[in-house]
């Protein structure tokens, strides 16, 4: 397992392998506490309108950063048809409770985008081009998640349904596999196995109070539960006890069998092009967001760690990169990092160590390829293939950056940028990143550089590297605060081949 520093020295410097100082390593440190009073990326009210300058985003020498749309709102995902054409996904739903409209667009040269498709069940969060039509993940939280297949012309056909995604996390992916299977990640409903006041707070438990997490193979309970105030009711007094894979409200008893079944939370599943079975690939994820296949044929998935939040905050864990193995379970909601959480490391700041859940564990959960900065929401990776773009069979992933302060408190803005993971010893670097001395989004730095990179792809010659950014997303006290219409697409071009 490898992790990398947050500081910012010169890119040159930056470029070398480093070791993370994440806020797991500060939890003994003393006096380390006061200093967590950052709220993180984009407490800074940007222009209203986003400038984009590609000057303002540092990148290795010889390679050249392009802008190849903007004005999106809220995009996700990009692909490319047989043809090379580009397109990309709008999701339709931002954090903050902010509905859109979810569209699949092709973007034209000179950056104009064309309606494709669109649809009614948000968010649209990534999209794959398999056997003559788009692949999209739909993260559903008005009716469930489901994976659709849409025609050039723009009708739909849903291959998959009823997937759990009414809660904090969505349906994510998609990408074909090898043997041309749809493979995609389904997050958890929780941050940590138990519903509690924070789902309240993100909208999804008034409008679905019977929602929970679903495991995907039974498991036996500890009977471990939390009491908390209940904002289901109006009683200032009201408290509600709740134990893990359970609705709100509803207590688990030691030895207590959860039946599981598929689909499931915290998973990555996969179901033929053109429709069929849906299967279980491997679980034990928390929230599986970008998935890619090596030139060899290796699944890597990269996973967003717990957050400081809910009935059983989880302090100081980082995001992670696997590599899949059919069958295994990943170690949600019990481990993290490769270690239990139920020891004092993981406890936040005066607050309780976190329970145990699972009575006994499907497998010893495997170690992390790399271990990415707490907090750095890794979520779209894509692995190069073609030397004339480099760094052959390494995997480039978008770090979305902090929510802070709703993830829990941090030192100063982390992630932000687009990074490197050399996949044979899981050494992290900087690829694309904000120029000065201080990391964080262009809004909060006052430059036109990136603001929160979600997705990243090769082209379909593996020559350049397109760079999907959500736009500029606000954080402060009450929560996310996005702004429609900031989104952007960028490629990254090695300067001889864009020659």
């Amino acid at each position: 397992m490898n992790v990398r520093a947050t500081s910012r020295p010169p890119l040159r410097s930056r470029l070398k392998p480093t070791l993370l100082l994440g806020l797991a390593a500060l939890a003994a440190a003393p006096g380390c506490f006061s200093a967590r009073a950052s709220s993180g990326g984009g407490e800074t009210t940007p222009p209203p309108v986003r400038s984009i300058r590609t000057s303002d985003i540092e990148v290795p020498n010889g390679y050249v950063v392009e802008v190849v749309a903007t004005g999106l709102t809220f995009p996700t995902g990009v692909t490319f048809d047989d043809a090379g054409q580009v397109y990309v996904t709008e999701a339709g739903y931002s954090y903050g409770e902010v509905f859109t409209t979810p569209r699949l667009l092709r973007i034209d040269p000179g950056g104009r985008a064309t309606v494709v498709a669109t649809g009614k069940n948000p968010p649209w969060t990534g999209v794959a081009w398999a056997d003559g039509a788009f692949i999209v993940s739909e993260g559903g939280v008005t009716e469930g998640g489901r994976i659709l297949r849409i025609t050039p012309g723009g009708q739909t056909q849903t291959l998959v349904a009823g997937l759990p995604s009414f809660g904090d996390h969505h349906t994510n992916g998609p990408v074909v596999g090898p043997d041309g299977l749809i493979y995609f990640g389904q997050g958890t409903a929780t941050n940590s196995g138990i519903v509690g006041e924070d789902n309240h707070k993100f909208g999804w438990l008034k409008r679905h109070p019977e929602f929970h997490d679903v495991p995907c193979k039974d498991v036996t309970m500890t009977g471990a539960a939390l009491t908390t105030p209940n904002p289901l009711t109006k009683g200032e007094d009201d408290k509600a006890t709740t134990g893990a894979f359970v609705p709100f409200g509803t207590q688990t008893q030691k030895g207590q069998v959860i039946p599981g079944k598929v689909p499931c939370s915290g998973a990555v599943m996969r179901v033929p092009a053109r429709g069929g079975t849906l299967h279980l690939v491997a679980w034990g994820f928390r929230n599986p967001f970008g998935l890619a296949f090596s030139p060899d044929g290796k699944l890597y998935v990269t996973d967003n760690g717990y957050d400081e939040r809910g009935s059983r905050p989880v302090w100081g864990n980082a995001d992670h990169l696997w590599a899949v193995t059919p069958g295994t379970w990943y170690g949600w909601p019990d481990f993290a990092d490769g270690r239990p959480v139920a020891q004092d490391r993981y406890a936040p700041p005066g607050g309780q160590t976190p329970p145990a859940l699972l009575e006994t564990l499907p497998n010893p959960p495997p170690q992390p390829l790399a271990l990415f900065a707490v907090h750095s929401s890794s979520n779209g990776i894509d692995i190069s293939r073609d030397p004339s773009f480099g760094f052959v069979g390494d995997a480039f992933v978008a770090q979305f950056g902090d929510q802070a302060p709703d993830v829990g408190k941090v030192l100063h803005p982390v992630g932000f940028k687009v990074v490197r993971v050399d996949l044979k010893t899981g050494v992290i670097r900087d690829f694309a990143v904000n120029r000065g001395k201080d990391n964080g989004p262009a809004s909060r730095l006052k430059s036109g550089g990136l603001e929160r990179p979600i997705s990243v792809r090769f082209d379909r010659a593996g020559k350049s590297l397109y760079v999907v950014d959500f736009g500029v997303m606000l954080m402060d006290e009450k929560g996310a605060k996005p702004k429609q219409g900031t989104g952007a697409l960028f490629r990254i071009t090695r300067a001889a081949a864009a020659g």
